[in-house]
């Protein structure tokens, strides 16, 4: 899910750059808004001018991104987003991180190129120095056999390959066969193996399997 390994990138770009229109490659690490100070004739309202200038030239605003993610050629992954931020500066501790402001879907495929599912929330951001991505506010992820999760935070650890969040969730299986709520929750990233806190609801088991399985 790493933004940074993309392979092919599709949007229509405005580069915001303190009313400096400069094309420069997206997913470059890039040395912004250097300013040396060589007279001490400057006074608090100018150094504030600079330091302000500084904050905007280290953010890079892409709208309409569509991003293809794949791996040797075989594509795993779609992002769309009406607006994406690439902070290059270390300011608050956002070097390199990827927000969604304005909302944020990823369409996961599988081997054969089908859709195994989907995410979408109203804000998103990738941490790109932690491995961590946050999706929150209106989060839902649709299963490729109508199987829905909902909840208000859902977080991606790319280095231990789990979702998890601590807030409540719900899991509305495919048929109404069930629907499940827990208080938090800790799962693989198909959502099969879901480890749900103080969960409660009802299932109505299908075929042999007499235990929920979700996403099947």
């Amino acid at each position: 899910m790493t933004l940074g390994s993309a392979e092919e990138v599709m949007t229509n770009r405005r580069k915001v750059f303190s009313k400096l229109d400069i094309n420069i490659p997206l997913l470059l690490f890039i040395a912004i808004g250097v300013f040396s100070l060589s007279s001490c004739e400057n006074d608090l309202r100018d150094v504030s001018k600079i330091e302000n200038i500084q904050q905007e030239e280290a953010v890079d605003i892409s709208k309409d991104v569509k991003i293809i993610l794949s791996d040797s050629a075989v594509v795993k992954a779609q992002l769309t987003g009406p607006e994406m931020r690439v902070y290059h500066d270390t300011t608050g501790n956002k070097n390199s991180n990827y927000e969604f402001q304005k909302g944020i879907q990823i369409i996961f495929y599988d081997a054969e190129g089908k859709e195994s599912q989907r995410i979408r929330s109203d804000y998103g951001k990738q941490r790109v120095l932690d491995g961590i991505t946050e999706f929150k506010k209106n989060v839902v992820v649709n299963m490729a056999d109508g199987s829905v999760i909902k909840t208000e935070e859902l977080y991606y650890d790319e280095k231990k390959k789990i979702y998890y969040n601590d807030v409540p969730i719900s899991f509305e299986f495919k048929d109404a066969r069930g629907n499940l709520l827990a208080t938090s929750f800790t799962s693989d990233t198909e959502f099969r193996n879901i480890n749900g806190q103080n969960m409660t609801g009802f299932y109505i088991p299908s075929g042999n399997s007499q235990l929920p399985s979700f996403g099947n």
